[in-house]
């Protein structure tokens, strides 16, 4: 039996259905990614769900005695709690009921608080809120009011862990978290034993953790059984099969309105079941609900900046004696598109702020170039004034927005990002947080600007704008500095990545996440070969005798080396020419990155360069290893 089933539930909001004869069910041991446009309704659903709220119609049905916890978007933490009086709010119950058995009162049924305490396993709470900041690595005694977001998320999930739930159901938990922080909670979420339902916009997360993809589309929920890479392909089949259907449907109702119209010799010649179909047609036509339609993104560069926009040498920055930069060195060209990759505190902000002149250096040199023009998208969302109208927040003072040669009705453009005309005079503080970063995006491009900061503008938004968003930076002719933790996104929009590898040491990669962990790693393993041999060179001691006068020991003899095959031969052979024509190749490409040409012929030009570039650093490293490998056993 299912742990919760919902069963034709409806839920409206204006005269939009968020829910529309919704039906779902959730197993002990499943873990459910449930995903869905900004405003569909998925926080709803999921209040419904924990029992915070009731639908306008329908049954939800919950197994007796399940237990279920629940993890906003933003957490509530009580103002100051320690992180361990918060925690021990998940065994709230379990305290009271033995502390009320503990007090002796003869008043109190001690048969009875006895078994509610076994059933809560409320003997020993205090290890389990132990046990839980263990592995959360929290501090027990810090103050929740000095936490930062990732931490006090971490807290939440810790006090919803700590009650043993069946059902633990997450509102975007990945929010704040960075890339270590997501990894730990996905093998938290692996090992979970109950079922698990979690909202989130993170593919490479739903990978890693779903069994199942559940969309809330236009008020139906359809199920998709695997993780997210096996929904996208059964949806695209999904969509291209609805489309065909709609357009035969269009097609016989057009035809059929043409017959209807034909005056006399219709009325002489029509059937009555066929005016019956007509209407039908008409009725079914008018009650389907389209796709929405997509976010159209649009940017104006504004002035091309100069070719260089910000060179580095040796610059270090500290703060209190911690170094944040250390002896860092970079040359930032135009169209570069750069991922600042680093744990929470790492001093991302820090070095964006070197590389744009808004900080000083304690050391080092630090060239800005001309003519740059910057663009923010913060995080928090601090610029956007909660009291303004969005036409206001998007056009002060006119109706028209000017974006590069093209002028639109800021009514128009804000439909470009999805929002209602009507809601055009609605205050900011009326939205979600997904559509107040929808906002931020249309104000962010409503700007000219040649150099784009975005820290972590993929927070809230719905998987559709992500893909678009990502379609827009990868064509953007501008310089892009991405703060984000969402691998695919980074991996699908930088060239390049400045990783925090600790106290203040900084280091670039070509390519995104993926590229930076193949890299990093294979940097490891040939530290750690390269001192294994320096150990196996150095001379072993002589043993000490054991009788005086006594022969030293035989040395054992030493592996017999096994030859070279036939087709080992032949690779070995054609390996040099191989490593010739791919070093002759990548002169070329940096010789192009170098020079000025290339920055002429677009983004799109550049990108591919960079990332062949970067291809061929991988693939000489391999051959170089592999010809190295052959030449000490030949």
């Amino acid at each position: 039996m299912a742990l919760l089933t919902l069963s034709n539930a409806h839920l409206a909001f204006g005269h939009v259905p968020l829910l529309d004869g919704a039906d779902l069910s959730l197993d002990l041991g499943e873990r459910i990614g449930l995903i869905g446009r900004n405003g569909a309704g998925k926080s709803s659903l999921l209040k419904i769900l924990a029992g915070l709220e009731k639908p306008d119609d329908g049954v939800l049905q919950a197994q007796g005695g399940i237990r279920r916890e629940f993890v906003p978007q933003e957490p509530h933490l009580r103002p100051g709690s320690t992180v361990f009086e918060t925690i021990s709010e998940g065994v709230g119950e379990a305290k009271a009921v033995r502390e009320r058995y503990e007090s002796g009162d003869p008043a109190e049924d001690l048969d009875a608080l006895q078994t509610r305490l076994e059933a809560l396993d409320g003997w020993n709470w205090e290890q389990r809120v132990d046990e839980t900041i263990h592995r959360l690595g929290l501090n027990p005694e810090a103050s929740v009011d000095t936490l930062s977001g990732g931490w006090r998320k971490r807290v939440a999930l810790g006090r919803a862990l700590v009650a043993s739930p069946d059902v633990l159901l997450l509102d975007e938990p990945t929010n704040h978290l960075d890339l270590d922080a997501i990894d730990w909670l996905a093998g938290l979420l692996n090992n979970f034993r109950g079922a698990l339902l979690l909202i989130t916009h993170d593919r490479a997360f739903l990978d890693a953790v779903t069994t199942r993809i559940i969309e809330l589309d236009r008020g139906q929920l359809r199920s998709y059984p695997g993780n997210f890479a096996a929904f996208e392909a059964a949806k695209q089949r999904e969509l291209e099969a609805e489309a065909l259907q709609n357009a035969r449907a269009d097609k016989l109702l057009a035809q059929e309105e043409i017959w209807i119209r034909k005056g006399v010799e219709a009325r002489r010649t029509r059937s009555v079941a066929r005016i019956a179909r007509l209407e039908t047609l008409r009725a079914t036509r008018q009650a389907r609900r389209d796709v929405i339609g997509g976010v159209r993104l649009d940017v104006d560069t504004g002035t091309a900046s100069g070719k260089i926009v910000a060179e580095l040498e040796d610059v270090s920055k500290s703060y209190g004696g911690r170094p944040i930069v250390r002896n860092f060195s970079t040359t930032v060209l135009r169209g570069d598109k750069i991922g600042l990759i680093g744990p929470n505190g790492a001093g991302k902000t820090t070095l964006l702020k070197l590389i744009l002149g808004e900080l000083e250096a304690d050391s080092g040199k630090i060239r800005q170039g001309s003519k740059i023009q910057v663009a923010y998208f913060d995080q928090m969302r601090e610029v956007l004034n909660p009291e303004a109208t969005l036409a206001d927040t998007i056009s002060p003072g006119s109706e028209w927005i000017e974006i590069g040669n093209q002028r639109k009705h800021v009514m128009s453009y804000l439909g470009d990002f999805l929002f209602a005309p009507a809601r055009a005079n609605s205050p900011v503080k009326s939205l979600s947080g997904g559509e107040r970063n929808r906002l931020l995006l249309a104000r962010l491009f409503a700007r000219p600007a040649n150099v784009m900061v975005l820290d972590e503008p993929t927070n809230d938004l719905d998987i559709e704008t992500l893909e678009m968003l990502e379609e827009l930076l990868q064509d953007y002719d501008g310089t892009v500095f991405l703060v984000s933790h969402d691998r695919r996104f980074v991996d699908n929009v930088v060239t390049s990545t400045m990783v925090a590898e600790g106290e203040g040491r900084w280091r670039e990669y070509e390519g995104g996440i993926a590229d930076w962990k193949i890299q990093s790693a294979r940097t490891q393993e040939a530290q750690a070969r390269a001192a294994k041999a320096a150990a196996a060179a150095a001379p072993a001691p002589t043993p000490p005798s054991t009788k005086p006068g006594a022969a030293p020991a035989t040395a054992s003899p030493a592996p017999e080396k096994r030859k070279l095959s036939y087709k080992e031969q032949r690779e070995f052979d054609e390996l040099p020419a191989k490593i010739a024509a791919m070093e002759a190749e990548q002169a070329e490409l940096t010789a192009a990155l170098a020079g000025t040409a290339l920055y002429t012929e677009g983004a799109k030009r550049i990108a591919e360069v960079t990332q062949r570039h970067a291809a061929l650093d991988e693939q000489l490293l391999g051959l170089m290893e592999r010809w190295e490998e052959l030449g000490q056993r030949g």
